[in-house]
């Protein structure tokens, strides 16, 4: 299994390539081709990536529900500044 980077560098990842990174990791561990240590760390790098994509994932969905639709349905004309709370 390759060295994957420290959960700090997560900020920088995509939501795409955090999950694809995420699927390749529980392929592995579901294929058992990896000595325990190797899976402890895998384990603990796919926690932090699941975290960083159900982050990623409800931030979208603040964003989606802050848009202000008008009551004739048409396209918004302003949205709602979006602040992550931390």
């Amino acid at each position: 299994m390759t060295e994957n980077a420290p959960a700090a560098d997560l900020g920088a990842i995509s939501f795409e390539d955090a999950l694809r990174e995420l699927e390749t990791i529980v392929a592995a561990l579901e294929a058992g081709n990896v000595s325990l240590d190797d899976a402890v760390t895998a384990f603990e790098r796919g926690t932090a990536l699941k975290t960083h994509c159900q982050a990623r994932l409800e931030e979208a969905r603040m964003k989606v529900e802050q848009l202000r639709l008008p009551a004739d349905g048409s396209a918004p004309d302003s949205t709602a500044p979006f602040a992550v709370e931390d």
